[in-house]
């Protein structure tokens, strides 16, 4: 497992701040500085910043039309991120390793919408992309999201994982 990033970056350490902000309770402030920080770096910024940032920020809204349309920004975002760019963020992390989770939120926020057709297709890819997880706990977690996300879409059910980010549940 990674140990440190490779170099420091104020701004993926203040999503991270964000991030940490918004698991603690506090969604509303968590949502706007990640808003701020959004309107700083900008639509053609950084590639990690933009995948990052909008990946966490999809959390933070219960609308899943409005988690969709970041989960959206964050795999255009992560298309664009090059395996350097990873690297010199952290040299444990690898771009493909994002794919999985980014396809499961996108196929979660399609099926809350109804969109079955859609929901399938990202969680179709979200599997495929699947061996790219690392065998830890977190890779694990993403698993099981990923099969109980699969067996909501069988089940045409749009109603919210009680296992979802950002879930009282």
């Amino acid at each position: 497992m990674p140990t440190a990033p490779a170099s420091p970056d104020p701004t993926m350490e203040a999503i991270g701040q964000a991030v940490t902000e918004g698991r603690t309770g506090d969604t509303l402030s968590a949502r706007q500085k990640l808003l701020n920080l959004w309107s700083a770096i900008g639509v053609t910024g950084d590639p990690l910043h933009r995948c990052s940032l909008a990946h966490y920020l999809a959390d933070l809204y219960e609308d899943p039309a409005q988690a969709l349309a970041w989960d959206v920004r964050a795999l255009d975002a992560a298309d664009a991120v090059t395996e350097q760019r990873v690297q010199e963020h952290h040299a444990g992390l690898h771009i493909a390793g994002f794919y999985p989770s980014l396809h499961l939120n996108l196929a979660d926020a399609y099926r809350r919408l109804g969109s079955f057709d859609a929901a399938a297709e990202h969680i179709n890819a979200a599997k495929e992309h699947a061996p790219n997880l690392r065998q830890d706990a977190y890779g694990a977690f993403l698993r099981t999201a990923l099969d109980e996300v699969a067996e909501a879409i069988s089940r045409r059910d749009t109603t919210k994982r009680s296992s979802a980010p950002g879930s009282t549940a």
